[in-house]
């Protein structure tokens, strides 16, 4: 396993995070608790977690924040982790409607601390944002945090370009730590806009990746594997399921599988793990992908990634059609409100 320090922090983490989200929820605890050790046992020592995962679910909300709680308790794993955790989302029935007030902020955060049974979060993100509030508001709240050693450090999941720089600007200005990393979804796959179905989500574009060249600043990218449309399209695109074919089928997908196979086949690597280590290797910004694994065997394939090194042939070979994108008209880079 390698590990990668966040710029502008303490926090020296694992290559690879690993996505909670099933936790506690689609995972009974003793298949959560075998995932968590066999993620220790491998070099991992990053965890993702949000305050609103399986909340779509009766009693569901919290639930990934209180079986990491009771695996670091049981483990007594709290000193050599660095959990990460989102909070801020909007209520489920109500997306349209932010909840990144301060008093949203810190009931969200303080929630997070009793479920985790920690006395200090390692990365606090806030989950979406809400373009009509000033960002000086936000990161104040998130200071106070930070001070009073509820959380270490802290970023932000689904933010524009330029929201991210007015925040850039806001911390300077106020001589605050600001946001060490971002988290968008990002993959080597390129998704289908109409499969996008919550507007409140932004993704790496080429005005992102500008950003992140320019800034130096980590990304924690989600949805890292593309739910795994690379490795499922390999063994047939006929067999895909209608969900990933509707996301991922398009012709530069399609190209890009195909590079994936010829640079695994040369380096005896699976499809997922060379699409994971894309990602891991991208040399302008610390990059430390997000992956989701519901049994043994997909996380340990996952985790090869984070000992592959790709050559600068490998790597311009896979960024072929990600440096060809133009950012013009890209959602992402519109500010409303």
């Amino acid at each position: 396993m390698q590990y990668r320090t966040l710029p502008g922090t303490d926090l020296t983490v694992s290559a690879i995070a690993l996505g909670t989200g099933n936790l506690g929820s689609a995972l009974d605890s003793v298949a959560s608790f075998h995932l968590l050790d066999l993620f220790v046992d491998h070099g991992g020592t990053f965890l993702d977690s949000a305050r609103v995962y399986a909340a779509w679910i009766p009693g569901g909300m919290g639930v990934s924040e209180r079986t990491i709680g009771q695996w670091l308790r049981l483990r007594k794993h709290a000193s050599s982790m660095i959990i990460g955790t989102k909070g801020g989302h909007p209520d489920l029935n109500t997306m349209n409607v932010p909840r990144l007030d301060r008093a949203h902020i810190i009931s969200d955060c303080e929630n997070s601390l009793r479920d985790l049974e920690c006395d200090a979060i390692g990365l606090y993100w806030l989950h979406r944002d809400d373009e009509t509030r000033p960002v000086d508001d936000m990161l104040e709240t998130l200071e106070s945090l930070v001070t009073a050693g509820k959380i270490r450090a802290y970023g932000c999941s689904n933010w524009t370009p330029i929201r991210m720089q007015a925040a850039r600007e806001a911390a300077q200005m106020h001589h605050y730590q600001g946001f060490v990393a971002n988290q968008p979804m990002w993959s080597l796959a390129t998704i289908n806009p109409e499969a996008i179905v919550d507007p409140t989500m932004k993704w790496m574009d080429a005005a992102m990746r500008t950003f992140h060249r320019s800034t130096s600043m980590a990304v924690v990218p989600y949805t890292a594997q593309a739910h795994g449309f690379f490795t499922k399209a390999a063994a047939g695109i006929a067999a895909l399921p209608e969900g990933l074919r509707r996301a991922y089928d398009n012709p530069s997908n399609l190209q890009q599988l195909g590079r994936l196979q010829h640079w695994a086949a040369q380096l005896q690597q699976s499809v997922g793990a060379l699409a994971l280590a894309y990602l891991i290797s991208q040399p302008d910004f610390i990059t430390i992908p997000v992956i989701g694994a519901n049994h043994p065997w997909q996380l340990e394939e996952s985790l090869s990634a984070a000992d592959l090194t790709l050559s600068a042939e490998i790597f311009q070979d896979l960024d072929r059609p990600f440096e060809s994108k133009a950012s013009a008209g890209n959602p992402n880079d519109r500010v409303s409100g």
